[in-house]
């Protein structure tokens, strides 16, 4: 009987393209029984039982952490947090709550801890992969308690396209690449450290197509294009000859580009774009400056303050800051504030109960009303300036003047705070705001007089903007880079930044989109910041295209009803600018 092709459709995360037959890890969710606990002495038992499986999976995090092959050393820091994720009050102090008051057995309890993460990070898109990680700790955790399977390598027996429904940090970084020439899952996204592991590696991934472990079986052959997030299963011949051929010019036209990286991004009328990397860990400065950066366009420093018992002290936020400036030396280096609200910090800080937490107390918000946090952090950024001199220091969600002005006051009690205790700290460093609000476009050309950078964070202008949560399934197809408002809203942000004399970036994920390089280039933007995978294929684009061709467009494009016939017209100039390349764009290849 002839095998049927169909296709799914998820998230590339790590570009490349593997044939192979499937190896499918059914791990399914954990069995979770649910009684109660009749007297202290079974409630003790299973505190101690509970606390025995914390125990034992941080052994295993740090047996993993010990065997990491050398190019994975770099994320031994991560499986450090991991551990510290276990202790975490969500996590350890909660569910021990519930099995002392609720009279709860563990596996019920921890699986209500893992309902309440859920609750805290529904429908923040930013924090969407954090959710992903946590729940793959406390996935480890539920599986050493009931006894499950771990090691789901053992039973690959030749190489194959893994296919399950999820993998863990912790497991990715365990891949046997003898084995594993790729993997798809039903879930997790692009900044997952799963995703960020397995482009270190090279290796094909697709992820959150959903199905795939359900709709695939083990021994059927599949496409895997790691880039467009296309999952072909029982392809025909015509597929396979057409993907080995996509292939072998994908590997060539990579090599190609990768050669050329760190040659600055200037257009062939000499138009010169910074293009930099965005980054939360000091790990990944290896692969920003690998893949050609200019430089750190965003340092997310939500990390250090989460997954800990403590605040973070000035003094340990200035160490890594410091080692961040003097490793990406001389390319400057922005350090974005804290950009989390209480509900994703840990044991040090009450968590808030809020209803809608994406429009509540988080960001810049909830820095101004503890600005004690806020103080520690610019402290440590501006001494940071003084012994590395390319530190710049960026606001995340400034919403109006009256909230800038609060933030510049706290900003000069820090600076004399340094004076005071004759602390050297960099007197002059730049200072910017990310416009990721309406409010903040509207008011462009006022805020543009008193800060010295914007930054455009597209992720969450869309977002709030069109009213799209990217995470609602039935709203999400809306979510839209080209739609005429956000195209007019950045034409207006990058004009009114460039009359008062300051440089304009683009940072998220539309700045990473090479098919969009035209438009941006049209727009002006001074510099592009994103993942660093990104950046040779922009910087490849940037410098075969001429800013005047670009420019005509974007007036073009301006005139544009529909975010339809803005993509139709943008699709014929990158055939006509990149004829080699547009194969790649219409094959879904850069999405």
């Amino acid at each position: 009987m002839e095998e049927i092709t169909f296709r799914l459709k998820g998230v590339g995360v790590s570009q490349g393209i593997a044939i192979g037959k499937a190896f499918v890890v059914q791990k399914g969710p954990v069995s979770i029984p649910y009684y109660t606990l009749w007297s202290d002495e079974a409630i003790e038992e299973e505190c101690q039982r509970f606390e025995e499986a914390v125990r034992l999976v941080e052994e295993d995090l740090f047996g993993i952490k010990e065997g990491l092959k050398n190019d994975l050393r770099q994320y031994a820091s991560l499986l450090d947090a991991y551990r510290l994720m276990l202790r975490d009050r969500l996590i350890y102090d909660g569910t021990l709550s519930l099995i002392r008051e609720k009279q709860l057995n563990a596996l019920w309890a921890l699986s209500l801890t893992l309902s309440k993460a859920r609750e805290i990070f529904d429908g923040q898109d930013r924090f969407a992969d954090r959710f992903y990680d946590i729940g793959s700790v406390i996935d480890r955790l539920m599986r050493k308690l009931s006894g499950g399977q771990e090691d789901i390598f053992s039973l690959i027996r030749e190489r194959s396209i893994l296919v399950t429904h999820d993998l863990s940090p912790s497991d990715a970084a365990q891949l046997p690449l003898e084995k594993v020439m790729a993997f798809v899952l039903d879930i997790g996204g692009k900044t997952s450290h799963t995703a960020i592991i397995a482009r270190s590696l090279n290796i094909p991934a697709v992820m959150a197509t959903e199905q795939a472990s359900k709709k695939i079986q083990t021994g059927d052959l599949l496409i895997v294009d790691g880039t467009s997030g296309q999952v072909i299963i029982n392809p025909s011949e015509e597929d396979i000859q057409h993907y080995i051929e996509l292939q072998l010019r994908l590997d060539t036209y990579l090599r190609d580009i990768a050669r050329e990286a760190s040659l600055p991004a200037v257009t062939r009328d000499g138009f010169r774009v910074v293009v930099e990397a965005n980054i939360e860990l000091l790990e990944e400065i290896v692969t920003a400056k690998d893949n050609g950066a200019d430089g750190i366009g965003l340092f997310r420093t939500e990390f250090g303050f989460m997954n800990r018992d403590d605040l973070p002290t000035e003094e340990e936020l200035y160490q890594e800051y410091k080692q961040l400036a003097e490793l990406m030396a001389p390319g400057e280096v922005i350090i974005r504030t804290l950009d989390v609200g209480s509900d994703k910090l840990s044991a040090w800080f009450p968590p808030l109960h809020e209803p809608n937490p994406a429009l509540g107390l988080r960001s810049v918000r909830f820095c101004l009303r503890h600005p004690e946090i806020m103080k520690i952090q610019m402290k440590a950024i501006l001494r940071t300036g003084a012994i590395a001199g390319n530190v710049k220091m960026m606001f995340p969600l400034i919403s109006g003047i009256g909230e800038w002005r609060a933030v510049k006051k706290i900003l000069r009690e820090a600076q004399e705070e340094l004076w005071r205790f004759r602390i050297p700290f960099d007197e002059n460093m730049p200072i910017g705001i990310m416009v990721e609000v309406p409010s903040a476009v509207a008011i462009a050309d006022l805020l543009a007089r008193e800060v010295d950078f914007f930054s455009i964070g597209t992720n969450d202008l869309i977002q709030y903007a069109l009213a799209i949560d990217r995470q609602n399934e039935h709203v999400a197809h809306l979510f839209e880079a080209l739609h005429p408002a956000i195209l007019r809203m950045l034409h207006f942000v990058v004009r009114e930044g460039h009359r008062a004399g300051i440089s304009v970036s683009l940072c998220g994920e539309m700045a990473g989109e090479p098919f969009y390089v035209p438009i941006l280039l049209g727009l002006g933007f001074d510099k592009l910041s994103m993942n660093p995978q990104s950046i040779p294929r922009v910087k490849n684009l940037i410098r075969r295209s001429s800013k005047d061709q670009c420019e005509a467009l974007v007036k073009e494009v301006l005139r544009k009803d529909t975010a339809e016939d803005i993509r139709g017209l943008l699709m014929e100039t990158v055939e006509k600018q990149f004829p080699e390349e547009y194969h790649f764009f219409h094959s879904g290849f850069v999405v």
